[in-house]
Parts: structure tokens; sequence; C-alpha cells
């Protein structure tokens, strides 16, 4: 099993900024792409942003050039700097981690995930 655990959620004012940390921990032995996702009340999870081993990244529209994530190097560590957020940014941040296989389905796990709000 693998446990992911995310810090750094809070209350911040539009404009603001906050920096997310996960750590992935349990039966690893191998860096593997991470993520993270938001899910906020009423609305489908969407994707925030993602790093794969060798720190490649993609971004959602909504975030794009105002979120950054980033990982420590060779280390199932990630990192998401938010700045400038707005008030539709609010949601749970839920990290990823995904592992996957040469012959079978890859597995994914999900953390409980951070509470951003944004309000004045």
């Amino acid at each position: 099993q693998v446990q992911l655990s995310e810090s750094g959620g809070g209350l911040v004012q539009p404009g603001g900024s906050l920096r997310l940390s996960c750590a992935a921990s349990g039966s690893i032995n191998e860096v593997a792409p991470m993520g993270w996702y938001r899910q906020a009340p009423g609305k489908q999870r969407e994707m925030v942003a993602t790093i794969n081993r060798g720190g490649a990244t993609k971004y959602g529209d909504s975030v794009q050039g105002r979120f950054t994530i980033s990982r420590e190097n060779g280390k199932n560590l990630i990192y998401l700097q938010m700045t400038s957020l707005k008030p539709e940014d609010t949601g749970r941040y839920i990290c990823n981690w995904h592992r996957s296989f040469a012959f079978k389905p890859a597995e994914d796990y999900w953390g409980e995930g951070t509470l951003v709000t944004v309000s004045s």
C-alpha cells in the first residue's frame, strides 16, 4: 500500500499565495508520476497539475501561469505553489501517486486532501 500525506491548505484572501506539499510513503520502490487534483463542492474532480519522473509538468487551463508544481529530485515528494489565488480556486486539493505496469492496469493512490479556501 501507498500512503499520501498532504499539508499546506488553509484560508487565504483573493490574490494571496499558498504552498501545498505531498509526500508518498509505504510500499514504494520507485519514483512515480504524481499530481494534484481539485474537488470543489458540486463539481467534478479536475486535474490541477501533474509532474512525471523526469520533471515534465502539465497544468489545468484554469491554473496555467498561476500555479507551479515541483518535486524533490529522486523523491516522491511534490509541492504546489499557488499564487494569485481566486475564489474559484477553493476546494479540496488531493494528491495522486500513479504507478504503471507493463502487463497490468496502472494503480492510482489518493490522499485525503487538504482544504484551500480563498475568500475575503
